[in-house]
């Protein structure tokens, strides 16, 4: 479902009538926390979250993480909790025999830059990660999850949506309270153009100012399309497909008509066929995010346009220190006897 636009309101009737129910899910959310009994493994733990439900940036935050680790010749896993997928057993994803049904979107989509594993218990993921040779695991959307130790906690935020209206579910965006969230982690990155950016540093200066705050774009790859030159009906089922279609109408790209999904919905062919009837019909070509094609049907991709968009840092040394501490711990542990 789309998330409720008085969410992202100031003051609404709606949030005030389902504050209670947003003070309980806090208190469930804090009472597993505090009753936890965190599992340490053997390798760094690389935590990358939010505090929001939704579409914050966290995927292409890890896919950028792990191909900078790659870089330097670290071997990374990803460890995900497969949103959507049917698997629960220990599963190491591959992009070419397993369908998103069984894994998730986003754990197809990140399997092209690291091994990644799904299962329903993240500890025995991360164990199978390790045994398998891993020298660190990047723990995907897994911030308020207690069950393995973290040894460095990245909270991602839209800039422009920030923290919403400050209440927790049902009544706002919030898993936790930002103040008691951000305790737990190391550094915050919020995404977006500099215009939100600065928005969004001044909305949250009390809390993002107390902790390393990073920032970073979203930026699309260049595919050599004459964007301009065409006639495009776009559709995504992200947490924010407007910001997909702001992106493709960035580059010049003619939208005859835009369709918001679900986040996470699932691809019926039936809906795809449909869609696709109607682009024929309006002489324009189909196109969606990069991780919403990974649930299309295989045999109808190649006529369906992905638009893959990678992540951007303003500030290139400033993640290069925030992950020196792992670095560090990577090392150590490769020159033990």
């Amino acid at each position: 479902m789309q998330a409720p636009k008085f969410w992202y309101r100031s003051r609404s009737w709606q949030a005030i009538l389902l504050s209670p129910l947003g003070v309980l899910y806090a208190w469930a959310t804090a009472r597993r926390q505090k009753n936890a009994r965190p599992t340490q493994i053997d390798i760094p733990v690389i935590c990358i979250g939010n505090l929001n439900v939704g579409g914050t940036g966290k995927t292409p935050t890890t896919i950028a993480i792990a191909q900078k680790l790659t870089s330097r010749g670290i071997a990374v896993h990803i460890v995900s909790r497969g949103y959507g997928g049917s698997l629960q057993a220990v599963t190491q994803v591959d992009p070419r025999s397993h369908t998103s049904d069984e894994t998730g979107d986003e754990p197809l989509l990140m399997a092209a830059f690291a091994p990644t594993w799904v299962a329903n218990e993240r500890v025995a993921a991360a164990r199978a990660a390790q045994n398998a040779g891993a020298d660190v695991i990047l723990l995907d959307d897994g911030f308020q999850d207690p069950s393995l130790t973290k040894d460095l906690t990245i909270i991602v935020v839209d800039a422009a949506r920030g923290f919403g209206n400050g209440c927790c579910l049902p009544a706002g965006p919030l898993r936790e309270p930002v103040h008691v969230g951000l305790k737990r982690a190391n550094a915050v990155i919020s995404i977006g153009e500099p215009e939100v950016q600065s928005q969004f540093r001044e909305r949250s200066a009390d809390q993002v100012g107390r902790i390393e705050h990073l920032t970073a774009s979203l930026k699309p790859i260049e595919m050599g399309m004459p964007w301009a030159e065409g006639r495009y009906l776009a559709f995504a089922g992200i947490g924010d497909p407007e910001k997909f279609f702001a992106t493709l109408r960035g580059l010049g790209a003619p939208l005859v008509r835009t369709v918001a999904l679900d986040d996470h919905q699932k691809f019926a062919r039936p809906m795809i066929q449909r869609l696709m009837k109607e682009a024929q019909s309006m002489n324009a070509q189909l196109v969606t995010t990069e991780k919403d094609a990974a649930r299309l049907p295989a045999d109808l991709r190649s006529g369906i346009l992905s638009l893959p968009v990678r992540l951007e840092f303003d500030d290139a040394n400033a993640l290069e220190t925030l992950l020196e501490p792992v670095l560090s711990v990577i090392s150590d542990q490769a020159n033990r006897p």
